[in-house]
C-alpha cells in the first residue's frame, strides 16, 4: 500500500538537494528541461505523447524527459524526493500523502484521463456478457489500494456482487505482471489496460468483455501532481506543461484514431498500426480523455468515495489544498 511505502521517503529525501539543483535549468537549446515520471506506459495516456510528438512542448519552450516506473508508489517517492520534476499518475497517491501529513506534499496541477482506462478480460469468449458471469470466479484485479482495484470493486458492487463473498479477488500479483500470469492460467478474468487487453484478444488467449470505465462513470483517473515546493519555484514552467497537455487534449480529440495512432506510435515501438488504431478508437468510443486538465470537486469526491467504499480511506483530504487548478483553468481559457 502506498501509505506504508510514503514511510521510506524520509530515506530518499537527501537525494532532492541534488536533483533539485538540475530542476529547471535551461539545456544547450535554450529550453527548460522537465522531468516527468509516468506511472506506466499505456496508450491509455494517447494525449501526453501526442502532446510531446506533435511538439508542443518545444513550443512551450519545454524539453520533456519522460521516465516510467511500474506503481504510482513509486512515481510519488520519485515526485516528493526531487528525481522527478512531475510525477503522473492517479490522483489518490496525493490523497495518501496529504494524510500522511507531509508538509511538502504534491499538489494535482492537471488532470488528463476522465475514468478508468482498463478493460475486463475474460478467458473464455463471451457473446452475451453479464457481471453475474463472474460470480464464483476468480478475478485478477492488480494491487489492493491502486484504482484500478478500488474501480472494479466499486463497479463490482454497484451490479450485486461483492469481492470475497461472490467472487474471488486474487490480488497476490503485481498490476505489471497480471497479464502473464493470466496466459498462464491463473485467474478467470482480469482487469487490464491497453494494448495489453487487445494484445491478449488477438492471440486468442483472452476476450474483452467489458469497459470498467464506462461502467463505473466519471473520476479523475490520472493526473499531473509536483510537490507544492516544485510549483512555487516553477510558477512560468509549470503552467507552461499545463499549457502543452491542453494542447494535447484538444489535438487528440479533434483528430481520428489512425491519425493519433500514427502520432504516438514511437513511444510503442513493438505494437503495429493496427492494434494501436483499434485501441485508441477504442478510447475514443468510452469518453476515456479530459477535454480541459482542470479538475473538478465533484470528481475528487467520487474519487475519494471509491477510496472510502473500498476501505482505503479513513479521512478525506480537502480539494482546496489537494488540486491547484490555477495553471489549469489559464491553459483551457487560452482554447476558448
Amino acid at each position: 500500500m502506498l501509505k506504508k511505502a510514503v514511510r521510506y521517503i524520509a530515506i530518499v529525501l537527501c537525494i532532492a538537494v541534488l536533483c533539485g539543483i538540475f530542476a529547471g535549468c535551461k539545456n544547450d537549446s535554450g529550453k527548460v528541461k522537465v522531468r516527468v515520471n509516468e506511472v506506466t506506459r499505456s496508450i491509455f495516456y494517447a494525449p501526453q505523447y501526442a502532446a510531446i510528438a506533435n511538439g508542443f512542448f518545444e513550443e512551450e519552450g519545454l524539453e520533456i524527459e519522460l521516465s516510467t516506473s511500474q506503481g504510482a508508489d513509486q512515481v510519488m517517492a520519485a515526485a516528493l524526493s526531487g528525481s522527478a520534476d512531475i510525477g503522473f499518475a492517479g490522483p489518490e497517491s496525493t490523497i495518501y500523502v496529504y494524510n500522511e501529513g507531509k508538509e511538502d506534499y504534491c499538489q494535482v496541477i492537471a488532470q488528463l484521463t476522465k475514468r478508468d482506462g482498463s478493460f475486463l478480460v475474460a478467458r473464455e469468449k463471451t457473446d452475451n456478457f453479464d457481471w453475474e458471469d463472474l460470480r464464483g470466479k476468480v478475478v485478477l484485479p492488480g494491487r489492493k489500494g491502486g484504482m484500478p482495484y478500488m474501480t472494479l470493486e466499486y463497479t463490482l458492487k454497484s451490479k450485486g456482487l461483492v469481492p470475497g463473498k461472490d467472487l474471488t479477488f486474487d490480488n497476490s500479483i503485481q498490476f505489471a505482471l497480471i497479464a502473464g500470469a493470466f496466459t498462464a492460467g491463473t485467474g478467470d478474468y482480469v482487469a487490464l489496460f491497453e494494448p495489453t487487453a487487445t494484445a491478449l484478444e488477438k492471440e486468442g488467449v483472452g476476450y474483452i468483455v467489458a469497459s470498467i470505465g464506462e461502467e463505473s462513470g466519471e473520476m479523475p483517473y490520472t493526473a499531473y501532481f509536483a510537490s507544492k515546493s516544485y510549483i512555487a519555484k516553477n510558477e512560468e514552467t509549470v503552467q507552461k506543461f499545463v499549457n502543452a497537455v491542453q494542447k494535447g487534449l484538444v489535438w487528440v480529440k479533434e483528430n481520428d484514431a489512425r491519425t493519433v495512432a500514427e502520432a504516438i506510435t514511437e513511444f510503442f515501438p513493438d505494437t503495429d498500426m493496427e492494434l494501436l488504431t483499434t485501441v485508441v478508437q477504442r478510447y475514443k468510443d468510452i469518453d476515456a480523455w479530459s477535454e480541459t486538465p482542470v479538475m473538478k470537486k465533484e470528481a475528487l469526491d467520487k474519487l475519494q468515495t471509491v477510496m472510502t467504499e473500498a476501505g482505503e480511506l479513513s479521512k478525506k483530504a480537502p480539494y482546496e489544498e489537494l488540486v491547484n487548478n490555477k495553471f489549469a483553468e489559464a491553459a483551457a481559457e487560452k482554447i476558448k
